[in-house]
């Protein structure tokens, strides 16, 4: 009996996951941030950070807790939440300058994060 719960305790208990380093991480936030209206992939973040695509990819989600396109949708209708609110610029050119690649993807995204249209949120902002 003592066996088996020393076993499940084995088991039971992970290992802390390691994240990426500091310098890792804000080398990897720079570069999204540099190419929010284009996109960057992966492979080239990671080895940016000197990190195989996987453990990147891992070690992202831990420190940020969103893998790198879920954190640069993020970004994306942060920066269109600040165009709405500031600038009277339509919706489609909105969506153009934060990255997205049209009106229709723009809206589905805001509208999934925000629970709210954008022309709603801007409504509401002004």
């Amino acid at each position: 009996m003592l066996q088996t719960d020393i076993a499940t305790m084995r088991y039971a208990v992970e290992p802390p996951r390691r994240g990426l380093d500091p310098w890792q991480r804000e080398r990897a936030l720079a570069l999204l941030l540099e190419h929010l209206d284009v996109g960057i992939d992966v492979t080239t973040l990671a080895r940016a950070c000197g990190l195989s695509r996987s453990d990147f990819s891992r070690k992202f989600k831990v420190s940020t807790e969103h893998s790198p396109q879920a954190w640069l949708r993020l970004q994306r209708v942060e920066k269109a939440k600040r165009l709405l609110a500031e600038a009277r610029l339509p919706l489609a050119e909105i969506g153009l300058e934060c990255g997205f690649c049209d009106q229709a993807h723009f809206c589905r995204i805001f509208t999934r994060l925000e629970g709210v249209t954008p022309r709603g949120w801007r409504r509401l902002a002004s």
